[in-house]
């Protein structure tokens, strides 16, 4: 079988967005589960991607493995497998190793990034957002609740709520960052992200951003050195 390899966002060192919102819904190998690809490097169907999917109500994708793990973050519906229903808010990392028949009987959306969980000692995990608090931080305006940060490696991934009107300054990301709004909108002077963007900052940005209704935002830090380029 002939390998075809293709490449998205693959340069880490420019900042990539992508409007979810502007993009049509691709098939996948199992039909019914749609998908929007928003970074790829490698082979189109087992390469490093981070992917917006749509399962279909009633859909499901064939048993397969997550060589250098899996992380989901369920948006909308409800998303299961052998280990049961995770519904919206949901927080999974499944390791190398882990296998899986996933499906939605009701239909659900998902954030979903491949290989891009390895390292020794990684663990399982499945993080139930909603019965977590708000914490405070030392940026203005935002509250944020820690999906997952273990001192062995250098992600750390969060949620983050943005007040109505918060403008907490010039914030720095030495290890570059990946922002996915879930809801609301920020904006910068680059431009404005409302809900289903993507927004990837390269090593060394500087963000000074603000939020004139509010948002909520999945956002990772500290991951692109982990990650693959062309």
């Amino acid at each position: 079988m002939k390998l075809t390899t293709e490449f998205l966002n693959e340069d880490m060192s420019i900042r990539a967005v992508m409007d979810t919102r502007e993009m049509d819904w691709a098939p996948s190998p199992a039909g019914a589960v749609l998908r929007k690809r928003l970074h790829l490097v490698g082979e189109v169907e087992s390469g490093q991607v981070t992917t917006f999917v749509r399962y279909l109500a009633g859909s499901s994708f064939p048993e397969h493995d997550h060589p250098e793990g899996e992380e989901i973050f369920v948006i909308k519906g409800t998303f299961s497998d052998h280990l049961g229903d995770a519904h919206e808010g949901t927080h999974l990392l499944n390791p190398e190793g882990f296998r899986h028949a996933p499906h939605s009987e009701t239909g659900c959306l998902i954030l979903v990034k491949l290989r891009q969980y390895g390292g020794e000692g990684r663990e399982f995990r499945r993080t139930l957002t909603r019965d977590m608090r708000w914490e405070t931080t030392t940026r203005r305006g935002i509250e944020q609740k820690t999906l997952y940060e273990d001192d062995r490696f250098p992600d750390v991934t969060c949620l983050e709520r943005w007040a109505p009107g918060a403008a907490p300054g010039p914030r720095e990301f030495p290890g570059g960052a990946e922002f996915f709004v879930i809801e609301g909108a920020f904006e910068d002077s680059e431009g404005r992200y409302p809900g289903g963007t993507w927004l990837r900052l390269p090593a060394g940005t500087t963000l000074e951003a603000r939020s004139e209704n509010g948002c909520v935002a999945y956002v990772k830090t500290g991951a692109l050195s982990t990650l693959c380029s062309a």
